[in-house]
């Protein structure tokens, strides 16, 4: 495999007698598009948290873009970029003025911040929403915008967590034209979605079940294993065995 992003050794997280995530164990390697999947409850959100050094694990070990997510939370921090699916750009600012306000986040000079926005309000074709507020985008223009954010210092992993909930087929397919470009660019991408048509385009999945990892490979290897001819049968075939539906 490329050079290790992610890697984690029997990662677990307990609250109380619950066990969340339950001795998790696999690696992503740099530029990877790595898709994260389970249903409900499978303990994904729990997981990715962990990974973003925002909840400390109960037990187990774990990497993060080099730093120990137990001891170098801060360092995993800023290293790496996020994006949920509740939106994350300020609403009432305007399009240059969230992407500058991004860089200055992440530490990056003025010079650097000026220029950088151009290029990407060049790269996404919003030249004339410039101006604009967010607020007033339609949806797949401000997940669109929102990712270039979460990249715009580049990080060496984008976590995206339901990043194309809600937006049109059109929008959506955009959108991952900008993670084909990000993967290019050596950005490894970890990703969660319940579209199976997105499953499709990662180069690796992992489906968690009941706080476990069930099943783990390509989209192609899994849909041999269970002589499917699509993602989402071959998801019902592994997630259909949960016990549970929250978390």
């Amino acid at each position: 495999m490329k050079d290790m992003v992610i890697y984690t050794e029997n990662l677990t997280k307990k609250f109380g007698d619950f066990t969340a995530v339950d001795n998790i164990s696999f690696s992503v390697g740099q530029g990877e598009i790595f898709g994260f999947l389970g249903a409900n409850g499978a303990g994904k959100t729990t997981a990715i948290r962990m990974l973003c050094g925002l909840s400390r694990p109960t037990s187990g070990k774990g990497t993060v873009a080099g730093f120990d997510i137990f001891r170098q939370s801060e360092n995993v921090k800023k290293n790496i970029g996020y994006m949920s699916q509740r939106f994350s750009l300020y609403e009432d600012l305007k399009v240059w003025e969230n992407l500058r306000l991004f860089g200055g986040i992440y530490g990056m000079k003025t010079k650097e911040i000026a220029s950088k926005t151009e290029r990407i309000l060049h790269e996404l074709g919003f030249e004339k929403e410039r101006e604009t507020l967010v607020k007033s985008l339609p949806l797949g223009w401000k997940q669109k915008l929102s990712f270039s954010a979460s990249i715009f210092h580049e990080p060496k992993i984008v976590f995206l967590d339901e990043p194309t909930s809600g937006v049109d087929p059109v929008a959506r397919r955009q959108f991952w034209e900008l993670i084909y470009n990000a993967a290019d660019r050596g950005i490894t991408i970890f990703v969660t979605t319940h579209y199976m048509d997105e499953a499709e385009y990662c180069d690796r999945l992992s489906i968690m079940v009941d706080g476990k990892i069930e099943a783990l490979d390509s989209p192609g290897n899994l849909k041999t294993e269970y002589q499917v001819g699509n993602m989402y049968d071959a998801f019902y075939h592994i997630a259909g065995k949960t016990t549970r539906n929250d978390h």
